[in-house]
């Protein structure tokens, strides 16, 4: 990486054009993983393993929202385009949302962030307990407001992921006389969308900041590595959503120095300092 202007934003030929790319392991673990965990907890569920069956269910939540899904969204995986449109409606419907309505939302988050028409990121200007309601009804809140944009493109996505979603969830509920697997693996990803205002929003911005640079929380250190699987890399993500998910650790290293040129102090554990 070539040397940049300590006041200067790093360009992404400064910083490399390789963290566009991905290997082709890292491809194949990032479209395979959710539909890993996918089949497992039916062949978990099916014999009655629950706690596996928990296990890859969340597994599952975790692997397509912040992760697939939203590579997907950026269409960071540089894949065939009309692919990349059905893979983000299929794992987003088989976990009851709507991939084309979080594309909308997101990249609009992307957009007007910190702005009161930024539907994604309104969790992030609420108290906390708002916050937590927030999550019983932000899938249907984006939606509708997804919907409501009748011009955009994915429109004929948004209405028929809707439809599909329905049907799929009423088919987990009218199972219930035959088997609960389907209703419990419902009742799961459901409880897994719960949380996403409060990870992806509440948690990870500071819309108050004066600049983008103080608008999110940096993230450092092995507790934050672990506890949210080498994903805490949000201030990264938003001055370069082009990065896919799998390269974010690699783009925050060579952004450390930057950051502290900028005097951008990152939370290495809780309590212990702030972006502010």
């Amino acid at each position: 990486m070539n040397s940049t202007s300590p006041t200067q934003r790093p360009t992404l030929a400064e910083l490399g054009f390789d963290l566009l790319n991905l290997s082709s392991t890292k491809l194949l673990l990032t479209i395979g993983q959710p539909l890993l965990f996918f089949v497992l907890y039916f062949i978990f569920g099916a014999r009655y393993y629950w706690l596996p069956g928990i296990i890859c269910a969340m597994g599952l939540s975790f692997t397509t929202y912040g992760s697939t899904s939203h590579d997907l969204v950026h269409a960071n995986l540089k894949i065939n385009q009309r692919l990349n449109e059905w893979l983000l409606f299929f794992f987003e419907a088989i976990t009851f949302r709507s991939g084309h309505a979080y594309k909308l939302s997101h990249l609009y988050h992307h957009k007007r962030y910190s702005h009161d028409d930024d539907v994604e990121g309104a969790a992030a200007r609420m108290p906390l307990f708002r916050a937590l309601v927030e999550g019983f009804i932000f899938q249907v809140k984006i939606y509708v407001w997804a919907l409501s944009r009748r011009n955009s493109k994915y429109h004929q996505w948004i209405v028929v992921e809707g439809i599909v979603v329905i049907t799929l969830a009423m088919f987990c509920v009218f199972s219930i006389p035959y088997t609960y697997v389907p209703f419990v693996y419902l009742c799961l990803m459901v409880a897994g969308s719960w949380i996403i205002p409060l990870v992806t929003s509440y948690l990870v911005h500071t819309p108050a900041g004066e600049t983008d640079l103080h608008q999110t929380r940096l993230f450092r250190g092995k507790f934050f590595s672990l506890i949210a699987f080498d994903h805490l890399y949000h201030l990264e993500h938003h001055l370069y959503p082009m990065v896919p998910h799998k390269n974010w650790p690699e783009l925050a290293k060579r952004l450390d120095h930057y950051f502290d040129a900028q005097g951008i102090r990152p939370l290495t554990l809780p309590g212990i300092s702030k972006n502010q």
